[in-house]
């Protein structure tokens, strides 16, 4: 890990995040949320929240994806989505829910500047973002597709948002710079 100039534990907990939270909502494959969380700790992201029947840490499966991003990066746990928005937006977030719906913005139309709170939800595999939590976001997202399915799944749509919402950001392998 020196070679790769990669953080230590320490290190990384104590570095800046960038201002981007992925929520999760009643994900049901623990394997999809320990990836997510590896996407997290890769794009230092501030937090991720994890909603309903979403399993948590400590967790064999999330363990096997997330190869210890579990315990990097900042987590936590709310009974429903609702209590979870209702911080962010406390906290000055601008929260999102990743879906396929009418009036959705395409990912690649989203505009937010560099360190913008956003927070992002990501929904079950099957049923997606529920519709009451859909009505409390600021707008939805949509991935652009071209091919026959329309969809993908959860861990892969969250480093698709993911990544475009941190790429604008300072960083390196030693954390943010350039502010």
């Amino acid at each position: 890990m020196e070679e790769l100039n990669r953080l230590t534990v320490d290190e990384f907990k104590q570095s800046e995040k960038i201002p981007v939270i992925a929520v999760l909502e009643n994900i049901r494959s623990a394997y999809n949320v320990g990836s997510v969380f590896r996407t997290a700790d890769a794009f230092l992201l501030e937090a991720i929240y994890i909603c309903g029947y979403t399993c948590v840490p400590p967790h064999k499966e999330i363990k096997k994806t997330a190869l210890g991003a579990e315990d990097t990066v900042t987590w936590k746990h709310f009974d429903n989505t609702n209590l979870a928005i209702q911080e962010l937006h406390e906290l000055g977030y601008t929260v999102f829910a990743v879906e396929q719906v009418e009036g959705s913005t395409l990912l690649n139309n989203l505009q937010y500047k560099v360190n913008d709170k956003i927070a992002v939800i990501f929904g079950n595999e099957v049923t997606g973002v529920e519709q009451s939590t859909i009505q409390q976001c600021a707008g939805c997202i949509e991935i652009p597709q071209a091919g026959m399915k329309h969809s993908l799944n959860i861990a892969t749509a969250a480093g698709v948002v993911l990544w475009e919402l941190v790429r604008k950001q300072p960083l390196s392998p030693k954390g943010r710079q350039g502010e």
